[in-house]
C-alpha cells in the first residue's frame, strides 16, 4: 500500500480524509514526529496549502499533501476566508469563530457562502493542486452536533440540514474537502498503478 503524509495534526481532518482514502496508507504529522504548527502566512487559501506541503516535503523529502480551507461569506466581503480557523483569534476556537461570524452577519438577508478547499500534493517532487467548492448559506443559529469548524451553521445548497446534522458519509460525498479529495484520489490511483 502506498504511503503518503497528510500535513496536518488536526484529528478531525485526518479522520475525515482517512474515510475517503481507504486504499492509501495515510500518515499524520504526529506519526512522523512533527508536532509544531506549520507556517500559514499566505494571503490566499492556495498559498497556504502550497506553503504547508512544501514545508513537509523540504523537511522529509517524501510524498505528501496539505490542504487549506476557507469559508467565504458574500455579505462579509469573503470573510473569514483564509483566516477561517483564526477568525476570532489565535486560539482557533470553533465556537468563538461561529459566534463572531453570526454576530457580524446579524439579521443580514444575504447569507450566501461557500467552503473552498485547496489540496497541494507533492508527488515525486512535483506539485499538483486540487480544489473543491461547495455553495450554501449560513444559518441564523447552530444546528447539529456532528462535524467540526463551521459545520453547524453551514447548510449546503439542495439540503435543509447543516453539515453538522449529516452523517460523515453524506457530508464527505458533497463537501468541499470531499470534492478536492476526489481529485487527489483519482490522481493517486492512476499514479500508483
Amino acid at each position: 500500500m502506498k504511503r503518503v503524509i497528510f500535513a496536518t495534526n488536526n484529528p478531525n481532518k485526518l479522520r475525515e480524509v482517512r474515510q475517503m482514502l481507504t486504499d492509501i496508507e495515510l500518515v499524520s504529522l504526529s506519526d512522523c514526529g512533527i508536532t509544531e504548527d506549520i507556517p500559514e502566512t499566505s494571503e490566499t487559501i492556495e498559498g497556504n496549502s502550497i506553503q504547508k506541503a512544501r514545508y513537509i516535503y523540504d523537511r522529509l523529502s517524501v510524498d505528501c499533501f496539505a490542504d487549506d480551507t476557507g469559508l467565504e461569506v458574500d455579505a462579509l466581503g469573503g470573510e473569514p476566508g483564509v483566516r477561517s480557523a483564526r477568525y476570532a483569534g489565535e486560539s482557533k476556537c470553533s465556537e468563538d469563530n461561529i459566534t463572531l461570524l453570526l454576530d457580524r452577519l446579524g439579521d443580514n438577508a444575504d447569507r450566501r457562502a461557500r467552503f473552498r478547499t485547496v489540496i497541494t500534493l507533492i508527488w515525486d517532487g512535483r506539485e499538483h493542486l486540487f480544489e473543491g467548492i461547495v455553495e450554501g448559506v449560513i444559518t441564523h443559529k447552530r444546528h447539529g452536533e456532528g462535524g467540526f469548524g463551521y459545520d453547524s451553521v453551514f447548510m449546503p445548497d439542495g439540503y435543509d440540514i447543516t453539515f453538522a446534522q449529516m452523517d460523515a458519509a453524506s457530508k464527505n460525498a458533497i463537501s468541499h474537502r470531499g470534492r478536492a479529495i476526489a481529485g487527489l484520489v483519482d490522481f493517486l490511483r492512476k499514479a500508483v498503478k
